[in-house]
């Protein structure tokens, strides 16, 4: 006898085919024309089992599933398990999409079950059959489902309607709660589920210490399952005797909270986790006070969190399943899957892997994920300040990546060096020499710039000077300050807004903008040219809101302390462990391909955190490196005296600097 199932080149059903083909039978797997290249994957992964899998070609909104006559009448008798896993697992489709794959898809592969005289129809249904329930749901539970007003819920609600009212033959039905990926490898194939609220997580601990303290929603009840454990269970469960016409929970008995599994998921993260969680009725009770405060302002903040859901790519229906109020009760089946020793793992023990695959495989601005090449191939990329230091540095791997690089620099003959190192890598650049503290030099790189294609898809505004010298120091130089705004903040604004037009008529663009940790520290000795990179870091952050819509990104990267020619003439830092040139390139590269707000080193945001809320601590702190610090003889101190210094000294300067990552 054979197998016939739907949807077995999903995410469930490819590792059940499998399972199925070596048991020894013949498997047929529907297959829409587009998809065999899928079922030849599935096929090799089923090594020497793969030569039992045959394909019908088919689709589920088709009659009789789009099988010929013909075909239908070879296998009519032949099936003894037919399995429906097809279906559209997606709570944002469309409610007519849902209706077609999942309602009208469930009436074509029972009518070609009944055709086939198949032995027993199995159907792989969910949780959100029971709707939004309130209380315990059972699995002899079916009439008592409530609130089906969304089309997920009500279509796969119908097609178990279908099955019980209508199935001429034996029948199973299956309820997964959540699923996600595998506990042993935490392979996942899309992003579904609790995974689109990753982003947020990893929002949160990008921007704060792991031990930050949050406050946050318990939530409602949330239903989560491994792959691996739902497929060894639909196997074994399918192949039972004496169980037809039952109905089973394929969930975790314990009753975890929204907010308990975003725990162990930030834990897993390195993330903040929330100490204290609010139940349900506070913030609804919160929530229902600010609306009855603001109702006027109500369209305003609907806009906001709309855009805010958006940004974090989190679907709004998600959002909505939040509060979910519904318990699942296992009953038979966690008996019965006990004594074939298959059981749901803890949570615990397997959300890192889950994260840990998202994080490489699945987030498009995560740690593994696009590569660089992916992010910049044939694009253009302009590098202020590009013939050395940073600049250079990121120029060679963004060009060996495949990006264009335009590289600008005052001096021809350090530019030369670097393009001739680029081409020798095989990478495309040109240069420009110019003088960015000049209005002149500023047009005419942008006229370079813009000669060729038009435009430029990323600009890296990283040309900078840099002033070590105390205020005291400075009271008959008020040159200083006029320099470094020059270089610092007129010619990188210039720039940006030259390029902006031909950006945001493409609709698209990244601006880059090299800023400082001493911005978020106020580092002593560093007013200037801190001062230079706040004024920045401002325009930048109001160009991200004005421009957010258009299409144009701004990042703000505020780098430690590197080991380049601008921080040679502070001799003290001859004995601070600072970054190369090409670490400092890749934190670039990684805002190259994330493309987040701001990118921060941990003690960066740390130091920025503790501005914020004890600017009295940050004060004490940064007096005592003041103290400790001398001010270096080119900036007026005194001869030798940097070469002084204590080894406390050395240690706490290096940490405040930054230059311990």
């Amino acid at each position: 006898m054979a197998y016939f199932i739907t949807g077995g080149t999903g995410f469930i059903g490819r590792r059940l085919v499998r399972r199925l083909a070596e048991r020894g039978d013949t498997v047929y797997v529907l297959v829409r024309p587009r998809s065999r290249e899928r079922l030849e994957r599935v096929r090799a992964d089923c090594g020497a089992a793969g030569d039992r899998l045959v394909a019908i070609e088919g689709d589920l909104e088709s009659e009789w599933l789009g099988m010929p006559q013909s075909r239908r009448a070879e296998l009519k008798g032949n099936i003894r398990h037919f399995l429906h896993l097809g279906a559209l697992y997606d709570l944002g489709a469309p409610a007519e999409r849902l209706e077609q794959a999942n309602v009208l898809g469930t009436r074509h592969a029972l009518h070609l079950a009944h055709e086939l005289q198949a032995g027993c129809f199995h159907l792989v249904s969910s949780i959100a059959a029971a709707g939004r329930y309130r209380g315990t749901f059972t699995d002899s539970m079916f009439e008592e489902a409530e609130d089906l007003t969304h089309p997920y819920f009500r279509t796969k609600h119908e097609s178990e309607a279908l099955v019980r009212g209508t199935c001429r033959i034996p029948w199973r039905i299956y309820r997964p709660g959540m699923v996600v990926g595998d506990s042993r490898t935490g392979e996942m194939d899309k992003v579904d589920g609790p995974y689109y609220l990753f982003k947020l997580i990893r929002l949160l601990r990008d921007a704060l210490p792991r031990w930050t303290p949050l406050i946050g929603p318990e939530g409602g009840h949330i239903n989560l399952v491994p792959v691996d454990f739902v497929v060894a269970a639909l196997d074994h469960l399918a192949h039972l005797p004496g169980e037809d016409g039952a109905c089973f929970h394929l969930v975790d008995r314990r009753d975890l909270r929204v907010g308990e599994v975003l725990n162990l998921f930030a834990a897993a993260a390195h993330a903040p986790t929330m100490s204290l969680r609010l139940e349900p009725l506070v913030v609804e009770g919160i929530a229902a006070a600010t609306r009855a405060a603001g109702a006027a302002l109500l369209p305003v903040a609907n806009r906001i969190l709309r855009q805010a859901l958006e940004d974090l790519h989190i679907p709004p229906t998600i959002a909505g399943l939040l509060d979910h109020p519904t318990v699942f009760d296992p009953g038979r089946a966690d008996a019965l899957l006990a004594r074939a020793d298959i059981r749901v793992p803890p949570l615990e023990d397997y959300a890192w892997r889950l994260w840990d695959h998202w994080d490489r495989r699945l987030d498009p601005q995560g740690a593994g994920g696009p590569p660089l090449a992916e992010a910049v191939r044939g694009r253009t990329v302009l590098i202020t300040g590009g013939s050395a230091g940073i600049g250079r540095a990121s120029a060679v791997k963004l060009a060996r990546a495949g990006a264009r690089v335009l590289i600008a620099g005052r001096d021809p003959q350090k530019l030369a060096a670097a393009a001739d190192e680029i081409r020798a890598l095989g990478g495309d650049v040109s240069t420009c020499a110019c003088d960015l503290a000049t209005a002149s030099g500023c047009e005419q790189l942008l006229a370079q710039a813009l000669a060729g294609s038009g435009h430029v898809d990323i600009l890296i505004n990283n040309a900078g000077h840099s002033i070590r010298r105390a205020i005291e120091h400075t009271y008959d130089r008020f040159h200083d300050y006029e320099r470094l705004m020059q270089v610092n903040y007129f010619g990188a604004v210039r720039l940006t807004l030259g390029l902006l037009p031909s950006m945001v008529a493409r609709g698209e663009g990244h601006v880059i903008t090299m800023s400082s940790i001493g911005v978020l520290s106020s580092a002593a000795r560093f007013a200037a040219y801190n001062a230079s990179k706040a004024a920045l870091e401002a325009f930048t952050r109001c160009a991200a809101a004005e421009y957010h819509g258009r299409g144009v990104r701004f990042t703000v990267i505020n780098m430690p302390l590197v080991r380049t020619a601008m921080v040679a003439p502070s001799r003290v830092y001859e004995r601070f462990p600072l970054l190369r040139p090409e670490q400092a390139a890749d934190i670039v590269c990684q805002a190259v391909v994330r493309r987040p707000d701001r990118l921060a080193t941990p003690l960066g945001r740390l130091a920025q955190m503790v501005e914020a809320l004890a600017p009295g601590l940050n004060r004490a702190v940064m007096s005592e490196s003041y103290r400790l610090l001398p001010e270096s003889e080119a900036a007026g101190g005194a001869p030798g005296e940097e070469e002084r210094l204590a080894p406390e000294a050395l240690a706490f300067a290096a940490l405040l600097h930054g230059t311990h990552r």
